[in-house]
């Protein structure tokens, strides 16, 4: 297939780039390294360097043979994104061209303006560009588990059946977002859900729980392959966050109580998930959506894996509860379905103690570059 994969630069779309290309796909990546710049405006750059796309895709075909086309550009001016899609024609659009920090879209008013107009402006954008240059193609959404919240029930898989007074009917499972990013990407499903009934979209949104994980099979061949590797408030997601802070020898910053619970996965189940999705598309007009991830966890549970790992390298990890920035439930209930990508043939990766340890040896090759003053930033929900 033809695969154009929006935010091609950012944490999971350079690795999606290699891992669909290495399956015998030809891709192309779109980017305007809105990532990278924030991280550099708000003094927050990853644990090492990353490459920009061009060394990064020089890199890959040296090592694995293969292609990559990019694009550098805007998605949400129209002119851009309309001469990428007449030229590339895609048969399947992967999108992950978001701002995607939930504690960068809290940092300040013009933080939450950008990822509003980024977030929600580059989905209609591409729901328009599919319309008017490739109907047939199948969209593959990025969207987040974030978007349920934390009801006290359990968590359906996108959908849920309703029966009120003697009558039935199905609908989006209620959204409730705990911040600016997570009600953006409600927005998408919105956006996404009026358009697949208005025209006959075929949509996979893919509610995906917190990634952790550097290292990918593709990625593994050279270092200069590696994803970005963020460990401060703003980008960081909470388990690689507590990796670089065993590391450092600060203590894991638990916020409030710990038991905030919620789906995580691997890198490499990413790029699986995604794959199985595109392999098996939505029909037309249906939005067809799958809940990723593949265990959960409460931050506290988290916390002690770390400690327990890190305590086996001879690092002295201490956990330390603060006061939680955001608004939030401490403890609760947290019981969502996630079969659909299982049916499809997904075979978890699970958090394991190696891994874990993994990740603390390659990290302790960084020891000195970790900028302790990036790991808390103070930003606060209220």
């Amino acid at each position: 297939m033809r695969i154009l994969i929006l935010g091609g630069d950012g944490y999971l779309g350079w690795p999606t780039a290699m891992h669909l290309s290495g399956h015998g796909h030809e891709v192309a990546v779109v980017d305007n390294y809105m990532r990278r710049n924030l991280m550099r405006d708000e003094d927050v750059e990853p644990l090492y360097k990353v490459p920009n796309l061009d060394e990064r895709i020089r890199v890959w075909k040296d090592v694995g043979k293969y292609i990559i086309k990019k694009y550098i550009g805007d998605l949400n001016k129209w002119e851009f994104i309309s001469q990428v899609f007449q030229e590339f024609q895609p048969d399947t659009i992967i999108h992950y061209a978001e701002q995607p920090s939930a504690p960068y879209s809290m940092l300040r008013r013009e933080a939450a303006t950008l990822t509003i107009n980024n977030n929600v402006g580059v989905t209609a954008n591409v729901i328009f560009a599919v319309r008017e240059f490739c109907p047939d193609a199948h969209i593959i959404k990025l969207g987040t588990m974030g978007e349920y919240g934390t009801p006290n029930i359990d968590i359906e898989e996108g959908w849920i059946d309703i029966e009120h007074k003697g009558r039935n009917s199905k609908f989006l499972y209620p959204r409730q977002a705990g911040s600016l990013y997570h009600t953006t990407k409600i927005m998408d499903t919105d956006l996404l859900w009026y358009y697949v009934r208005m025209w006959e979209l075929r949509v996979t949104d893919l509610m995906q729980g917190p990634v952790y994980g550097i290292f990918t099979e593709e990625s593994s061949q050279d270092d200069r392959l590696l994803t970005f590797f963020s460990y401060d408030e703003l980008f960081g997601t909470v388990l690689n966050r507590f990796i670089v802070q065993a590391v450092a020898n600060h203590p894991l910053t638990v916020y409030g109580k710990g038991g905030q619970t919620r789906g995580y996965l691997n890198i490499r189940d990413t790029l699986n998930c995604v794959r199985l999705s595109l392999e098996n598309p939505a029909d037309y007009g249906e939005l067809r959506i799958f809940n990723q991830f593949t265990e959960t966890f409460s931050v506290n549970e988290l916390a002690v894996k770390v400690q327990s790992a890190g305590s086996g390298l001879g690092l002295d990890v201490q956990i330390r509860s603060i006061e939680n920035p955001r608004k939030e439930l401490e403890e609760h209930y947290y019981n969502p379905a996630h079969t659909g990508l299982l049916e499809l043939g997904l075979e978890p990766s699970f958090l394991t103690n190696t891994e874990l340890v993994q990740m603390l040896e390659y990290v302790m090759n960084y020891r000195d570059t970790i900028a302790e003053y990036k790991i808390i930033r103070g930003t606060k929900w209220v």
